[in-house]
């Protein structure tokens, strides 16, 4: 406003001070009702509020880590103060910060900040509210502080290094995943912190291993490069002619950043170009090495990529030849045999227990009677009934069991109980000649109240059900035999 009156002063105009007024005050109730739609009314309102009262935090986070800052405001439980002390948790609002505000998925800064006669502050996080306030979680460690106090500002180098070197790769895997995929793919969302990224896209499939190896090839490529991450503040339209990458869903104002890096086609253009408000590295070199953790599903036709950087991205490989090393000691090969030593293992297994199983079966079906037939079967009423309490048998060998023993009586009822600790497992099994007779279902179903199950589930000639109640294994098979009886006189 002073501004503006000093121009139309030298031009012999005055300022119309109540349209000003007006128009300012009809902007407020407009930017009001905008922030009013998300989030606890009182807490916006507070908020709006205090933004009214002590203005916008001015980021100099982009070209410094530390710098000097007068204290605006002082919130503890959700009240302001003019003072807070020692042991104090508190959120602190400045004039100005090199502290970076959580946005587009970067975790906001820590670090330090340090007043007079020690006064020594930790923060905690950094956050940002109504797009222009940054707000500071921080203890008063030693002193005490108040508004109007300066205050001298301190990044954590580390973090903030490992985390632009985090969002600046997920620029490049960005890039390096629509080269390998498509250019359907598109950023779905994303997690920038210190020690790892999580990046999330549109494809319709899982990646498989070589896809995910060229993307990795691709971005550490890039990295080796040590190219110059460029930045230039354009206009939105202006940014996406240039052919900056705009995310869906972002919000962007009248002038953004974008951010460019890595090798330059024969058409001019960047391996990476987008939108972005966040910290990055100066050269891609600063990086280090990047390694692709893991790849997921997140929901339907959006997949998920969990990676790391740097020296976290050497500890994860280190600790991987650590597993490969050790596992050649245990398995007595070198580790470039450890494959077909695992395939050959996993082969004798699998034939192992097959022979496992066999001798189960072999054991639970018994001696055979002096006909040839199952020595313990009963007959009912013209067929035959064999009712087994097994133990120690899985409950996915008992229909394997319950055919080799219709095989055996060749026209029969079979029903087998078999006991793993408490539970039990019943199956039924009724031979094909008997089936439009019996009903193997309605026999399994007579069994369940005995084990404490529910109704069986099943085809007319095979059905099973399962319950927790161990000691009803015998009572389950004397109530199908029961069932067995009276169906047949039906």
């Amino acid at each position: 406003r002073d501004l503006t009156e000093d121009i139309l002063r030298s031009q012999n105009q005055k300022l119309d001070i109540t349209g000003f007024e007006a128009a300012m005050a009809n902007q407020r109730e407009t930017a009001r009702k905008a922030w009013m739609g998300s989030g606890d009314v009182l807490t916006e309102t507070f908020w709006f509020d205090l933004r009214e009262k002590v203005g916008p935090t001015e980021f100099l986070g982009y070209d410094a880590e530390s710098a000097e800052g007068i204290i605006s405001a002082i919130v503890i439980d959700g009240e302001p103060t003019d003072i807070a002390k020692e042991g104090d948790e508190i959120t602190l609002i400045m004039n100005q910060t090199p502290f970076y505000a959580e946005s587009g998925g970067q975790k906001g800064d820590r670090g330090l900040a340090l007043g007079e006669v020690g006064t020594k502050l930790e923060v905690t996080d950094t956050r940002k509210k109504l797009d222009d306030m940054h707000l500071h979680s921080a203890k008063v460690v030693h002193g005490e502080i108040s508004v109007g106090s300066v205050l001298d500002l301190k990044v954590d180098q580390a973090c903030r290094k490992k985390l632009s070197a985090n969002h600046s790769v997920t620029h490049l895997m960005h890039s390096a995943l629509r080269a390998t995929l498509g250019v359907h793919v598109t950023q779905k969302g994303s997690l920038v912190a210190p020690e790892y990224l999580r990046f999330d896209f549109s494809h319709q499939k899982p990646l498989g291993r070589e896809e995910l190896r060229l993307v990795e090839v691709s971005v550490n490529e890039q990295i080796r490069g040590n190219g110059r991450v460029n930045t230039l503040l354009m206009t939105p339209d202006d940014a996406v002619d240039a052919g900056a990458l705009a995310l869906f869903g972002e919000k962007y104002g009248s002038e953004v950043r974008v951010v460019s890096m890595g090798a330059i086609d024969t058409e001019g253009r960047n391996f990476s170009r987008e939108l972005c408000g966040g910290t990055h590295v100066r050269r891609l070199g600063d990086i280090g090495l990047f390694k692709i953790l893991g790849e997921s599903a997140v929901a339907a036709g959006v997949r998920r990529i969990e990676a790391c950087t740097g020296a976290a991205a050497l500890q994860y490989i280190m600790d991987q030849e650590h597993l490969i090393t050790d596992t050649s000691t245990v398995l007595k090969v070198i580790p470039s045999d450890i494959p077909e030593r695992v395939s050959v293992l996993l082969e004798e297994r699998r034939r192992l227990e097959r022979e496992v199983s066999q001798l189960r079966q072999k054991l639970a079906v018994g001696e055979k009677n002096s006909q040839g037939g199952v020595s313990d079967s009963k007959n009912i009423d013209g067929m035959q009934f064999v009712a087994k309490v097994v133990e120690g048998i899985p409950a996915k060998e008992l229909k394997s069991l319950v055919d080799t023993l219709k095989k055996e009586v060749g026209s029969g009822i079979i029903a087998i109980a078999g006991v793993n600790s408490s539970k039990v497992s019943l199956v039924v099994g009724v031979t094909k000649d008997l089936s439009d007779r019996i009903n193997a279902v309605d026999l399994v179903c007579a069994g369940a109240s005995a084990i404490g199950g529910k109704a069986g589930g099943g085809r007319p000639d095979m059905a099973q059900t399962g319950g927790p109640t161990g000691s009803g294994a015998a009572q389950a098979l004397a109530d199908i035999e029961s069932a067995l009886s009276k169906a047949d006189k039906k």
